[in-house]
């Protein structure tokens, strides 16, 4: 089974999908197998995260954001303004996609596991996932 997922982001920073890719898992019915999931994105990624505490979130967000500075004279690439090439290479330093199985019909995440959205647009926008389940 192939779904698109449609992610609605308000701005830089991780939005968790868990729920609604865990609802895709029971929807197809699949009682082991694996989950991948893929970004249509370059300017964004996906991440699997602690999900209980909102520090561990912010930590990371505040991390990357350090590590790739807005308004470096290096790039060239800001047609979309100065968050454009930053958006790229973090995306180039996190994942694309991902692989979670499936065991007894959910996913076989860990406990404070939970799977993020990673924009790296100050706008946000609608993001498209690609769902692929299998047995």
């Amino acid at each position: 089974m192939v779904k698109q997922l449609s992610v609605r982001t308000s701005g830089q920073g991780l939005h968790e999908v868990t729920a609604q890719v865990a609802t895709l898992v029971r929807q197809a019915g699949v009682d082991d197998g694996l989950c991948t999931l893929f970004i249509r994105h370059t300017s964004a990624s996906l991440l699997i995260q602690e999900n209980a505490d909102p520090t561990a979130k912010q930590d990371l967000e505040r991390w990357l954001n350090r590590l790739v500075p807005e308004g470096d004279p290096f790039y060239r690439h800001d047609a979309e303004g100065p968050d454009d090439m930053p958006a790229h290479i973090k995306s180039a330093l996190t994942a694309t996609s991902l692989a979670v199985p499936i065991v007894e019909g959910k996913l076989g995440l860990g406990t404070w596991q939970g799977i993020y959205v990673w924009e790296h647009r100050r706008r946000g926008g609608e993001r498209e996932l690609v769902v692929h389940i299998g047995a």
